[in-house]
């Protein structure tokens, strides 16, 4: 067997497919009864659009898995295409990228397909219980298939692609923030860590724990049990508000970005927030279009009707008279709209400051939402090269069969984001260049493992 995939996802999908496609000999595993995992969920394939852009978002992400989602990209949305899947035309995403619209269900699904055609297996509602090792190197794994049975499967690499572990509290807690254990999940509840286990068992590295997470903010104290309200509810405008914690202050950029601003509030007290807007931002971003070629929708009144903390002002004054209840000094955060509005007026500086939008928010009336974090996957995960080869705890040394991508895998992003789907498509793809031929960029050395030509330091 060329390669076994663990994990269904985009990554899997994608790596499973090109195999196949290539004349490679593929088994795909998925503990879910229907693979396709979070990417079903979404709907743009994007990222920055040159590498000094990548480099500006993500200063601190590994420079080598930037330059290879760079140069990889384009051909990843070629093979999007040569598949007879749609990709519309490229808009502008989160203000710096750039990026396409697909239908990320007809193309899951013709990846399952053609692997299904190629003579390749999908076993979907099956658990992976350990990795098989001979001689050092990954060579398989031992999997619980759905009647209990087990079949061990053996294989010349190994793919992990599993998702991530967003899904398990515990390791939430561990790798992002304490607080991170109770935020709502905005993923498929598969990825829980499967990967991640899997990799460290064999000798893989797991990258620094304070990587962040890609999420965005959510109306506080609302289930995202509902997929379908995980980009109805998401409150992308919150670029144009103004959030306060519970002590009524300001304490980041909100124009950086809500998925930026999501990882911020989960480190403040109680890991909510209150966003406040006015009738402009009304109008012209919570009502509106977040990407072009989305229609637009009332976000404030989607949020009110799902049971949301939220109210409207029809001045300041009225903030003074916030109940009690919500935990939060509304006379303070009606004075500190009015020192914003202020220091905007005359030109100054706010604090923190504001690189887009200054304009006060003084129209009435005002849109009042409690917010929290929720996330989507995390950015910690095991550290790859741009290959997909697994690192050892070293950085310079491969785990001999073992290879990692889309949320499993960790270094690309450190506390910024630049897309999810094209990182997994993009790895994703590498993992079945790995496994269908030799790698004239590396050398074996006496133990079997691969080890790497100097090159930058590990983040």
């Amino acid at each position: 067997m060329d390669l076994l995939v663990i994990g269904g996802g985009m990554a899997g999908l994608s790596a499973a497919a090109k195999v196949a496609h290539e004349g490679g000999s593929v088994v795909l595993v998925d503990r879910a009864e229907r693979p396709g995992g979070s990417a079903r969920l979404a709907g743009f394939v994007w990222t920055a659009p040159t590498l000094d852009e990548l480099r500006r978002v993500d200063p601190d992400g590994d420079p080598e898995l930037a330059r290879a989602l760079l140069e990889g990209f384009a051909e990843g949305v070629a093979w999007i295409g040569s598949l007879g899947v749609e990709c519309r035309p490229p808009v502008p995403v989160l203000g710096f990228g750039r990026g396409h619209q697909i239908d990320t269900n007809h193309y899951l699904d013709t990846c399952e397909r053609l692997v299904r055609d190629r003579g390749g297996e999908v076993l979907t509602g099956t658990e992976t219980r350990t990795l098989v090792t001979e001689d050092g190197a990954v060579a398989g794994a031992e999997c619980v298939l759905p009647d209990g049975s087990v079949r061990r499967i053996d294989a010349a690499w190994t793919l992990l692609a599993t998702g991530g572990f967003q899904g398990d509290p515990a390791l939430r807690a561990e790798h992002i923030h304490d607080q991170a254990r109770t935020i709502e999940l905005r993923a498929n509840p598969h990825s829980r860590g499967g990967g991640l286990a899997l990799g460290l068992a064999a000798g893989a590295a797991f990258g620094k724990k304070d990587a962040g997470f890609y999420g965005h903010l959510m109306p506080a104290g609302v289930s995202l049990s509902d997929p379908a309200r995980f980009v109805d509810l998401a409150l992308y405008y919150s670029e144009r508000a103004l959030l306060f914690d519970l002590t009524g202050e300001r304490f980041v950029d909100e124009t950086v970005g809500d998925h930026l601003t999501a990882m911020a509030l989960l480190e403040r007290p109680g890991a909510r927030g209150l966003l406040v807007a006015d009738a402009r931002v009304h109008r012209e971003w919570i009502s509106a279009s977040y990407v072009e070629g989305i229609p637009g929708v009332d976000k404030f009144q989607l949020c009110h009707r799902a049971g949301a903390r939220s109210a409207v002002a029809e001045s300041l004054k009225e903030f003074a008279w916030m109940p009690e209840e919500w935990g939060y000094p509304g006379a303070r955060i009606r004075d500190r709209v009015e020192e914003f509005n202020s220091v905007v007026r005359g030109g100054g500086e706010t604090v923190p400051g504001r690189l887009l939008d200054r304009q006060p928010l003084d129209e009435p009336p005002f849109y009042v939402i409690e917010a929290a974090p929720a996330i989507t996957f995390a950015f910690g995960g095991l550290l790859i090269d741009a290959e997909a080869h697994a690192l050892s705890a070293d950085g310079r040394r491969t785990v001999p069969g073992l290879l990692v991508a889309g949320a499993d895998a960790g270094g690309l992003y450190r506390r910024a984001y630049a897309g999810g789907l094209a990182p997994a498509l993009v790895f994703g793809l590498a993992a079945a260049r790995t496994a269908l031929g030799p790698d004239g960029e590396t050398h074996s050395d006496k133990s079997g493992a691969a080890v790497l030509p100097d090159r930058h330091p590990r983040v």
